[in-house]
């Protein structure tokens, strides 16, 4: 199904997203591995990839970075990033900010999100 290009609409879980829209959601360096999973398949075979995440981490450090520091599930970047406080659709290589939930403002936003994005 996925590798034949059946999968229209995909939604993935993510460690962290770069500032090109690619993922990282298999792997924590110096934690154990159980295996990458489905994950790249779906990043290459499915038409439209959504990442919903925790817009921080748990000890509070951005998900959305410039440059991931975990290992890349695929090189192909996800078409829409959907945290708790903003969604962003990646466009032409880079992140545009297209949402954001009426909890939170643009400079909280800029606060927490390393990866440049425009607006």
């Amino acid at each position: 199904m996925i590798r034949g290009g059946h999968v229209e609409i995909a939604v993935l879980g993510a460690l962290q997203v770069d500032a090109r829209g690619r993922i990282a959601n298999w792997a924590i360096p110096g934690k154990p591995v159980l295996g990458v999973g489905g994950a790249m398949d779906l990043l290459v075979g499915a038409r439209t990839v959504i990442v919903a995440t925790t817009h921080t981490a748990k000890d509070g450090t951005p998900k959305i970075v410039t440059d991931a520091t975990f290992p890349l599930t695929a090189q192909r970047p996800v078409d829409v990033v959907v945290t708790e406080a903003a969604t962003f659709h990646v466009r032409e290589g880079g992140l545009v900010l297209t949402d954001i939930a009426d909890e939170y403002d643009l400079d909280w936003v800029k606060a927490h999100t390393t990866a440049p994005f425009q607006t």
